[in-house]
């Protein structure tokens, strides 16, 4: 769970929530040159703890009366707090002199896999005869993960009016590890939840994003969709009892008690939370600022590989990106969509992370700045884990390079290296030996070559043969031995597009539209 996409301008990515992590490292064994270890650090916490002495007080919602044990079905994944959220609730009502009943179901799955929490709240305990929520039962549905939230289990215990709070923030399954593309159908899982409960979804809160936000920690999410629920009056129990609670629960008490206040005002003001939560300063956040034209997308890919190598080399790119949007628009009139493929993937190629870029992406650009937006630390202290390719030494099991760690003097030579970027595919560079540098700059020749021929042949029958054909590079990820297996999957699929171009066959494609 804790593996999660980061969608950015370059194409998506993976990012660690570190919040719920379990500090085992073996993200370490895996092969990408990204990986540095950070010694000496610790989550940075968040600056809102405490909420802002100008909010007015915030109104006392109308508590359910309880004329019938009250049924809460919490749903969220494991490590994310779920069972932590019945605790709380469980004392709160044993605080007021109610009876209350908690069962939590996890299954098998301690991290990362579904978990439900049945809790049932009534006048006195001998008004509860049993716990499990039963079918169309549940009078409020925590959904801390919509996934689970909408899975059946979940949506047999609606009943017409049932109150629904989701929080809208798309946690990947352990799916998303093995398949980069992975998507959730959330659209279809919102409409049946909005089915089940006969009503349309009102309360929907990305609970975790404001928690990472304002406290620093999502894990603090559950807890302020408990502060949302009350505040909507969806809970028997008052603010003061809960407050309590989470005290004797003695667990990151401060953040739990802001996180709860601020899931309330979220509730009452949901524009004061979001005027709270800054934007990133531009210079950590400008790889997650997506573009919004299709000139945007060039001019910034124009100015990453005049970084990258030098503007004789980004006009390389321009020029080929000019030549496709106007054959596009003269050949396939009224087509789209194979210009901007094309001004996505020759990049992609061009921009291949080879030595020179991995150091000029530690030195040149933010990374010291979000390692610092993350974390605190009095002396950090960076670890870098490489596989220098005339360095590393092959796993006589795996066959596959073995990383090397280097200690922080590395970015030192990083710097030198940066800088040398000028050698790069010439007869002087060092790295362009290798046979993973030479068939990186024959990707990028062939993608020319490819290029040519839709100049030549294209026509509005083979378009969309042609843009998948430019899309390939998709598909092409990763690095070293990892890259080269999706590399020769990512080339078979290019060869049968590339006979159906050929041969002008547009039925297939037609046929799966």
């Amino acid at each position: 769970m804790s593996v999660q996409p980061l969608e950015t301008e370059w194409g998506r990515k993976r990012t660690i929530d570190q919040s719920s992590c379990n500090k085992d490292y073996s993200c370490l064994n895996g092969f990408c040159p990204s990986f540095v270890t950070v010694h000496g650090a610790r989550l940075k916490a968040g600056e809102r703890t405490a909420e802002p002495e100008n909010w007015p007080a915030l109104p006392a919602p109308s508590v359910p009366l309880i004329n019938h044990p009250y049924s809460i079905i919490v749903t969220g994944i494991g490590g994310s707090g779920v069972v932590t959220i019945g605790g709380i609730l469980g004392m709160a009502a044993h605080l007021e002199g109610k009876g209350v009943g908690v069962i939590d179901m996890a299954g098998l799955a301690q991290k990362g896999g579904a978990v439900y929490s049945h809790i049932r709240i009534a006048n006195k305990p001998g008004d509860i005869h049993a716990i499990r929520v039963a079918a169309g039962g549940a009078d409020l549905v925590i959904g801390g993960d919509v996934v689970v939230a909408g899975s059946k289990k979940v949506l047999s215990a609606f009943k017409p009016g049932t109150n629904v709070v989701i929080n809208s923030f798309e946690y990947m399954p352990g799916d998303f590890t093995r398949n980069a593309d992975f998507s959730l159908p959330l659209e279809r899982i919102k409409r049946a939840i909005a089915t089940a409960a006969g009503h349309d979804l009102r309360h929907v809160v990305d609970a975790t994003k404001i928690a990472t936000e304002l406290l620093g920690r999502s894990i603090g999410g559950n807890m302020l969709m408990i502060g949302y629920c009350y505040q909507i009056g969806a809970l028997p129990l008052s603010a003061e009892s809960i407050e309590k609670a989470i005290e004797l629960n003695g667990e990151e008490v401060a953040m739990n008690l802001a996180a709860f206040r601020y899931g309330r005002r979220a509730a009452a003001d949901p524009a004061t939370i979001k005027a709270l939560m800054k934007p990133q300063p531009e210079a950590v956040n400008d790889a997650l600022k997506l573009s919004q034209s299709f000139a945007e997308t060039v001019d910034r890919r124009i100015e990453f590989l005049t970084a990258y190598q030098n503007a004789a080399y980004a006009r390389r790119y321009r020029n080929w990106v000019e030549k496709i949007r106007t054959v596009e628009a003269e050949k396939a009139p009224g087509r789209c969509g194979l210009a901007e493929a094309v001004a996505r993937y020759l990049f992609k190629l061009m921009a291949y992370k080879d030595e020179y870029e991995v150091a000029r992406l530690y030195t040149d650009t933010s990374f010291l700045d979000r390692v610092r937006s993350t974390f605190d630390g009095e002396t950090l202290r960076y670890e870098f884990h490489l596989a220098p390719p005339l360095l590393a030494r092959r796993n006589p099991v795996t066959g596959e390079p073995k990383k090397i760690s280097f200690g922080p003097w590395i970015l030192k030579l990083f710097a030198v290296l940066a800088k040398l970027k000028f050698l790069r595919g010439t007869v002087f560079d060092p790295f362009g030996y290798t046979a993973e540098r030479k068939t990186e700059r024959r990707l990028v020749a062939d993608y020319e070559k490819l290029l040519g021929e839709f100049v030549e042949q294209l026509t509005p029958n083979n378009h969309q043969l042609a843009v998948a054909l430019a899309m390939v590079p998709e598909k092409i990820r990763g690095y070293g031995p990892v890259k080269q297996r999706h590399l020769a999957a990512a080339k078979a699929e290019e060869a049968t597009l590339l006979d159906q171009f050929r041969a002008g066959a547009t039925t297939f494609l037609r046929a799966a539209e």
